[in-house]
């Protein structure tokens, strides 16, 4: 006999009865039933539940047993009797009798219960993840997590392509995000980084003619956490493509992570049409780059319907340059209350407040209500209610002064109206790429700066890069799903001469390009081929595929909000010993 076992802890069935078994796992929970003491025996694959009486010689051994202790047991597979089978186990038509106990690990007193589904805090979950991963839900997520990285690969082999690793040690680059710098002892003063995403890596590869590339690969990004974001390390599907269009890029990676979600979906639906939506249009109609589609509500620019109205708020607003009028239709949503409701979610999102306007029956007709149907009028109120396509029972709410200044707050209202009436589909994926992405954009400083990824070919070439930078659109593209960014490409730059021209216009003289990018703009010069590609987060994929709203509940080892390790007490000193060999010294930090 094995010496910690013949079965698993789900391997047992009514076909095992009389059968001498050999089981190893953890006690997930006792039971004394009127002296007889009943075990659910757990490991990785399941539950076996396992018995013994006062007339069995290990009884007094299984009486010292505790929870989350690692035990063997030895025992003789009998069925249950026909009202005890437990038809949501695997095991439900058997049980064992235990004939010897070993304890393999006794266990302290738990920090945390794995039985159950008590709430523990973050911190107390982190610290003891050891403890946390073993709860059901978090071994169901890790092995959905498992199981998606192993269909993405052969989804990406069945396409042809072939996987690469790439440098885990590398040169620092700007890919919107701090670096993670590592010291050189052989070099001192000089320090390497961990590669952001491997970027220069994967073009590189189709200067040397490896047409189809992949790899599941490590990135690290010196960020501050989000829910849906890890502050240190995430993995990415990442790929690239030899003469390629934007398209070619699209049709390759649609139908890998459409059966991903077909896959691992659970039965929800899966859009198959995946609409190209301009950034503009997403940051008109949706207020964010990343809309969630599964909401039908659109917003519109009802701009023309205030100007020189009795709205004096709204119309001196739109006196100004650059300003705009924007409506959030609410169907169903035309009653004062949930007008108030909204209005006070505007406020909390530090506005004034949102106007509305709601329809109602008034037996002979409709009537339009609220503060601004009666400072406007009947008849800019019934344009607006034409053009917003809105009838009894509706509503729309408005924003107004510069875009930048309140979309976001405006994509988050659309969001909870969305929700709150129960118009967002909650059984369902839905997909859209985010196209035709501006180039550049202004800091807070003024300056224009990239706005995405700096390899990108602008739209229209050197040509494109003559005038406005702010009108230069990039062939950068981003795929959302369900109010997520999943994932982020771009067909690339290959030329090296409006690669200098584009880092020239973000303030990048030839000479700090060449320094900081010498190894891609050399190889640049010898025959680069068109090409393209995205990458995609595997965490966040499997975060939504989990239904979960926290990516730490998908990631095995996760860091907290303060991109501490509780468990393993990273960020850690350095001895005196090691900073002397790299030749470094600590500051203190500032008070």
């Amino acid at each position: 006999m094995h010496a910690y076992r013949t079965h698993t802890c789900a391997a047992l069935t009514s076909d095992n009865v009389g059968d001498t078994v050999r089981l190893s796992g953890w006690v997930h929970r006792i039971r004394d039933h009127g002296g007889i003491l009943f075990i659910d025996l757990r490991d990785h694959y399941g539950m076996t539940q396992v018995l013994c009486d006062p007339d069995s010689a290990a009884f007094a051994d299984v009486e010292k047993l505790r929870s989350e202790w690692c035990i063997r047991i030895d025992g003789e597979v009998k069925a249950r009797a026909p009202e005890l089978v437990n038809p949501k186990l695997p095991t439900g038509e058997i049980e064992v009798f235990v004939r010897s106990v070993e304890v393999l690990g006794a266990s302290k007193e738990l920090p945390l219960q794995v039985f159950g589904d008590q709430e523990y805090p973050e911190e107390t979950r982190l610290k003891y993840r050891y403890l946390d991963l073993r709860r059901e839900q978090m071994q169901a997520n890790m092995t959905l997590r498992s199981d998606v990285v192993r269909s993405i690969r052969q989804r990406m082999w069945d396409q042809k392509f072939r996987e690469y690793q790439t440098p885990i040690i590398t040169a620092s680059s700007p890919e919107g995000a701090r670096d993670f710098l590592v010291p050189s002892r052989l070099h001192p003063g000089k320090f390497y980084a961990l590669p952001q995403a491997p970027q220069q890596f994967k073009q590189l590869l189709m200067v040397s003619g490896f047409d189809k590339y992949f790899q599941i690969a490590p990135c690290f990004r010196d960020e501050d956490p989000r829910a849906d974001r890890s502050p240190t390390d995430f993995y990415q599907l990442d790929m690239e493509m030899s003469f390629v269009e934007q398209q070619d890029v699209f049709d390759t990676i649609q139908p890998v992570m459409a059966g991903v979600f077909e896959e691992f979906g659970g039965g929800r639906k899966v859009d198959q049409e995946w609409p190209l939506i301009s950034y503009k249009d997403a940051a008109l109609w949706y207020g964010t780059d990343k809309p969630d589609l599964r909401n039908p509500i659109k917003m519109q620019d009802v701009s023309e319907h205030f100007k020189g109205s009795g709205f004096a708020i709204f119309a001196k607003l739109l006196e100004q340059d650059g300003t705009q009028i924007r409506a959030i239709p609410a169907p169903t949503g035309g009653s004062r209350k949930f007008c108030d409701r909204m209005n006070a979610f505007a406020q909390k999102e530090g506005l004034p407040g949102m106007g509305y306007i709601f329809w109602r029956d008034q037996g002979d007709g409709m009537e339009a209500a609220g503060p601004l149907a009666k400072n406007i009028g009947p008849e800019r109120t019934e344009a607006i209610r034409q053009q917003l396509g809105l009838g009894v029972g509706d509503a729309a709410f408005f924003l107004g002064g510069k875009p930048e200044a309140f979309e976001r707050v405006a994509g988050r209202a659309r969001v909870v109206i969305g929700e709150e009436l129960g118009l967002t589909e909650t059984d369902r994926f839905a997909f859209a790429w985010i196209v035709d992405f501006p180039m550049y954009e202004k800091d807070d400083e003024g300056r224009i700066d990239f706005s995405h990824n700096p390899f990108s070919m602008p739209q229209g070439g050197m040509e494109a890069l003559q005038g406005d930078p702010l009108e230069v659109l990039g062939y950068q593209y981003d795929l959302a799903c369900n109010g997520y960014e999943l994932i982020s490409g771009a067909i690339r730059n290959h030329k090296p001469e409006i690669m200098f021209k584009a880092f020239e216009l973000a303030g990048y003289g030839e000479d700090e390009v060449r320094k900081r990018f010498g190894g891609m703009v050399n190889a640049f010069q010898y025959g680069a081929p068109p090409h393209g590609g995205c990458a995609a987060g595997i965490d966040r994929v499997v975060m939504l595929l989990a239904d979960e709203a926290n990516i730490r509940e998908v990631i095995l080892f996760p860091m907290n909000q303060r991109a501490e390790d509780l468990m393993m007490d990273a960020p850690s000193e350095p001895s005196n010993e090691q900073l002397r060999e790299l030749r470094l010294r600590v500051l203190p930090p500032e008070s």
